[in-house]
């Protein structure tokens, strides 16, 4: 039976004291260095790069949960829902335990929190996200279909070669629902056509994948292609790899985009998912940020960008 790893808490919340202002001059780290598991979000990381570093890419992300924390901490804070952090899972080989574990704390994270965000870390967090996310959902009734967004450059929907890594997540899921005799619902915003061999778009089609190439990705054409699904699901999970956007704006990833999507593409499609949630009757309970690799950061640009989507995602609780 797996033992579940202890979690490390050792980042501390700390950053700009505006004294003169008072309460008004509140930010992030004010809250979060005293806040308590009773919020209404949590943040969960995930420190990890050996799916990277299995997948052939540069590895570093590991680091990542941290250096988007830092990011956050000096972001004013305006009134924002509650936000407790439980810290980091420490992954170690072999991966699938690591995942297993981590999977087992989004679990419990998810029975105390309206919405979890989880920070990684490779884009091999996704796997233990479903999977955290699909054992929390089996404890209720009736069984619930799931529905995962990527705003990602890549499908990483690799087969394991022999292992799995940060590019296999969303065909490990994909065999899964086979296996449970579930629908696979899973749509990829974002796809670089140079980045993805023919055999992954093959891959995809076969699937039934929803997917927008980056240079279409307009909030127009999301809309129209996702609407369908949402309509058909209980369950979103939302998880943004930090290499969908280009490599001048967020160069601290596995694989730098050379083209890339717009910024208020991905927070205005945000937004819009998460409004939609009564109208299409669906929940939005979980997302993640991956690929956030501190090492090839300049300027802290891809940690601030990380960080501000986080910001504008509990602005809309």
């Amino acid at each position: 039976m797996l033992t579940k790893t202890e979690l490390n808490r050792d980042f501390k919340w700390q950053g700009r004291d505006d004294v003169e202002d008072g309460q008004q001059g509140k930010r992030w780290h004010h809250v979060l260095a005293n806040s308590t598991p009773d919020t209404d979000i949590g943040l969960l990381g995930f420190s990890c790069d050996l799916g990277v570093a299995e997948n052939k890419g540069r590895v570093g992300a590991k680091e990542g949960p941290d250096a988007i924390r830092s990011a956050l901490a000096n972001f004013a804070y305006h009134g924002q829902a509650s936000v407790y952090d439980h810290g980091n899972l420490i992954a170690n080989a072999p991966l699938e335990t690591s995942q297993q574990s981590y999977a087992s704390h989004l679990t419990d994270a998810l029975q105390k929190h309206r919405l979890v965000i989880a920070l990684g870390g490779g884009h091999e967090i996704a796997w233990g996200t479903y999977q955290g996310l699909y054992s929390y959902l089996t404890q209720q009734q009736p069984a619930k279909k799931i529905a995962i967004i990527n705003f990602d450059a890549h499908f990483d929907l690799r087969k394991p070669a022999p292992n799995p890594s940060s590019g296999t997540p969303f065909y490990q899921v994909a065999k899964h629902c086979e296996s449970n005799a579930r629908p696979f619902h899973y749509a990829c915003l974002g796809v670089a056509e140079p980045a993805n061999t023919q055999a992954l778009f093959d891959r995809a089609d076969g699937l039934d994948v929803v997917y927008l190439r980056d240079q279409h990705c307009t909030v127009e054409n999301a809309q129209a292609k996702l609407a369908p699904m949402l309509t058909d699901i209980d369950e979103l999970y939302v998880t943004v790899c930090l290499d969908v956007f280009s490599a001048d704006i967020a160069p601290g990833v596995s694989a730098p985009a050379s083209l890339g999507v717009d910024r208020q593409f991905v927070i205005d499609m945000l937004r819009w998912l998460w409004q939609q949630q009564a109208q299409m009757n669906y929940c939005w309970r979980v997302m993640d940020i991956a690929e956030m690799n501190p090492q090839f950061d300049i300027d802290n640009r891809t940690a601030k960008l990380a960080a501000r989507l986080i910001y504008e995602t509990t602005r809309m609780l």
